[in-house]
């Protein structure tokens, strides 16, 4: 089990790198304007989002095979909420290449400053998720 929850919080880290980051890069990306630029955004944001989401894959992989490995887990509400977050967080992370996708094929709709705040929606579920993990309410 412990090398499960080692590899779960490897990839894990993995993911949450690439879900910071990728919205930052969309916000520079909706400031510029020039070809190259706009070229090297779109390479940059497909890049990322290909590490980011084999890292959610092996995320949910390793931390499946947590919940098969002590199935009674779930009977704990705590660990519940905290798989409804990560559920909200696979959200995000679709939702990114949906936003990663309208950049790149020139039909953005949103401001830098929506990009900015869409940003902050990780560190809001990573707070909570660790907050369930560690404390266990």
């Amino acid at each position: 089990m412990l090398w499960l929850k080692a590899f779960h919080i490897v990839f894990v880290v993995t993911w949450f790198a690439g879900l910071f980051y990728l919205p930052r890069l969309f916000v520079y990306h909706c400031e510029t304007t020039d070809a190259p630029g706009l070229a090297r955004f779109a390479v940059m944001e497909r890049r990322l989002f290909a590490l980011m989401s084999i890292g959610a894959a092996l995320t949910v992989a390793f931390g499946l095979s947590m919940v098969f490995d002590a199935p009674a887990f779930l009977e704990f509400t705590w660990l519940r909420v905290k798989l409804v977050l990560v559920a909200a967080l696979i959200g995000y992370h679709l939702w990114c290449y949906v936003l990663m996708r309208g950049l790149i094929e020139g039909r953005n709709r949103h401001s830098q400053r929506w990009f900015r705040l869409f940003n902050e929606v990780p560190s809001v579920l990573l707070i909570a998720i660790v907050l369930l993990a560690v404390l266990r309410p």
